[in-house]
């Protein structure tokens, strides 16, 4: 088993309410006026208030190419990643002490908005001051999946190095891939969901020496599930393009969970014993209102088992992966009692499910 000791989270620093953004899309959007008119609602009804930015909002109006992206892309999120994790290693709301840097054995480093090589954990574990012997495991590719994916592989990971520590840290900066020239619905629809930000997690082994530095209940990791639905690849995903990435987003995305989503929670709780009655909130990814009521309908509960994901939506938008990070952020400050139970989940590129247990030990 593995322990989640302590999280943080980092926004962009540009933060605009929805419709400050639903009247620049409307503005310079590729559609016709009429196109327009029938697709605006999809900003209001999205149950979004704001969401926060890298850039600011005239950066938007013009075209930018790959290389300018990526090179915003690089110098931001290492600055998010680097406030995420100091926070994540001092935070005072889960830790006793601030954790030493040179105590991260292994950083798990997930994004899927950019580009780089060395990859930015290197340039993290610099400004940070880890030791030289810490074990990097970058990820490329999982989107709004990376952030439950990345607790599953260091819970796997720990279980083998069960002394150890290991740093997960998700950043995406979904909106350099608005695309000014891009007339499909799925680029408007990005447009009405996505922000920008960063999240670091701190897991512990059981026989981590950190353990003792909490200061209260803490999720327990005990049980995994990963599953991906064949020849799914255009349901989610990016389009590489000389302009950055093209966004895919494929309408079937809430009749997916209904179908394909239902039967792996539904196994999932039936192999580690558990049953919808015992988890009074869902540490679920928000990848918008529908995929949100999708959930819900597939496990019967009520509106209040996903206040957290819904206050994260409304406040931040879809950031793609750091969300669920965000969503677990609420439920470890609310402070649950000791045998609170929940599940993590998210689904993303591929088109895949993950699901982590947790339970407050």
């Amino acid at each position: 088993m593995s322990y989640i000791l302590s999280t943080s989270t980092q926004t962009a620093e540009n933060c605009y309410s929805q419709s400050e953004i639903q009247k620049l899309v409307n503005y310079v959007f590729p559609l016709k006026a009429h196109e327009k008119k029938r697709l605006m609602p999809i900003f209001e009804h999205a149950h979004i208030k704001e969401r926060q930015f890298s850039s600011s909002l005239s950066w938007y109006q013009q075209t930018h190419s790959l290389k300018e992206r990526n090179d915003l892309y690089q110098t931001c999120a290492v600055d998010y990643c680097e406030q995420a994790i100091r926070k994540c290693l001092s935070n005072p709301e889960f830790l006793s002490n601030s954790i030493p840097a040179q105590s991260v054995d292994h950083i798990i480093f997930i994004s899927s908005t950019g580009i780089a090589t060395p990859t930015l954990d290197t340039y993290l574990i610099d400004k940070l001051g880890c030791k030289d012997t810490v074990k990097r495991t970058p990820i490329f590719g999982l989107g709004c999946a990376g952030g439950t994916s990345g607790i599953a592989k260091a819970h796997e990971y720990l279980k083998g190095a069960p002394e150890s520590n290991v740093l997960i840290v998700c950043v995406e900066l979904c909106s350099l891939t608005f695309q000014l020239d891009d007339a499909s619905i799925s680029n408007f629809v990005g447009t009405a969901l996505f922000g920008d930000g960063a999240s670091a997690v701190l897991m512990a082994g059981e026989n981590s020496h950190l353990l003792k530095h909490q200061t209260s209940a803490v999720p327990k990791v005990e049980h995994i599930s990963t599953k991906t639905k064949p020849h799914s690849q255009s349901v989610m995903g990016w389009k590489v393009v000389d302009t950055g990435f093209e966004v895919v987003f494929n309408k079937s995305i809430p009749n997916l969970v209904r179908h394909f989503w239902s039967g792996h929670i539904k196994d999932f709780l039936l192999s580690v014993g558990w049953t919808v009655d015992e988890l009074p909130f869902l540490v679920a990814h928000p990848g918008g209102k529908k995929v949100l009521e999708a959930y819900e309908e597939v496990l019967s509960v009520p509106e209040s088992a996903l206040t957290f994901s819904r206050n994260i939506l409304r406040d931040h938008g879809n950031m793609s992966s750091p969300t669920v990070h965000f969503v677990l952020d609420q439920a470890m400050r609310s402070k649950p009692k000791r045998k609170t139970r929940s599940i993590m989940a998210s689904l993303g590129p591929g088109f895949t499910s993950e699901l982590v247990s947790l339970e407050w030990s």
